[in-house]
C-alpha cells in the first residue's frame, strides 16, 4: 500500500509539469494581432445617411460611391465650370474622410493642366460643397480611420 501511495504521489508531481502552460506576453500578443489586421482594407467602409439601411459590405461600399458622385454633381453648378472651362468634362475630385467625419475636397489635376486657374476651380469646389451631407468614417476594427479616395465627377455631360 506504501509503494502505491508513494508511486500515485511522484505520478502526481510530475503530471504537475505538464499544467504548466507559458503565459505568452504583452508584447507577443500585439505582435500576433498586429499580424493577424490587414492593413490595407478597412473593416466598413464611410456611409452615407442613404445606404445606412444596406447589410452588404459591397453593396453598401458601391451605394455609397455612387450617393457621393450623385451629391457632388448635384451640388456643383456645371454652367459655371463649363463657362470658364468647356474643355473640362471630367474632374477627378479627392475625397477625405477623417475619423470626426469632417471632409475635404482637393482637384487633381492632370500634369499638363497648366491652362487652368487651379484657385479659381478650387475656390468654386470649396464653395459649392461646404454643406456637404454628414458621411460616417470608415472603421477599421471598430475605430474610425481616415479614408481617401478618388471620385471621378463628369462636368460636360451631353
Amino acid at each position: 500500500m506504501k509503494k502505491a501511495v508513494v508511486a500515485l504521489s511522484l505520478l502526481l508531481l510530475g503530471s504537475c509539469q505538464y499544467f504548466d502552460k507559458k503565459v505568452p506576453s504583452e508584447e507577443e500578443l500585439l505582435q500576433k494581432r498586429r499580424a493577424e489586421i490587414n492593413m490595407e482594407e478597412v473593416s466598413s467602409y464611410p456611409s452615407i445617411g442613404e445606404c445606412d439601411s444596406v447589410m452588404d459590405k459591397e453593396q453598401k461600399k458601391e451605394c455609397f460611391f455612387s450617393s457621393m458622385t450623385r451629391l457632388v454633381q448635384e451640388r456643383l453648378d456645371a454652367d459655371t465650370l463649363l463657362l470658364l472651362y468647356p474643355e473640362i468634362d471630367t474632374i477627378q475630385l479627392k475625397v477625405t474622410i477623417f475619423p470626426d467625419a469632417t471632409l475635404a475636397f482637393e482637384t487633381e489635376f492632370p500634369k499638363d493642366s497648366v491652362g487652368y486657374d487651379r484657385t479659381k476651380i478650387d475656390s468654386l469646389l470649396r464653395s459649392r460643397l461646404s454643406d456637404f451631407p454628414a458621411v460616417e468614417p470608415a472603421s477599421k476594427e471598430g475605430i474610425p480611420v481616415k479614408s481617401q479616395f478618388i471620385l471621378p465627377v463628369i462636368i460636360n455631360v451631353e
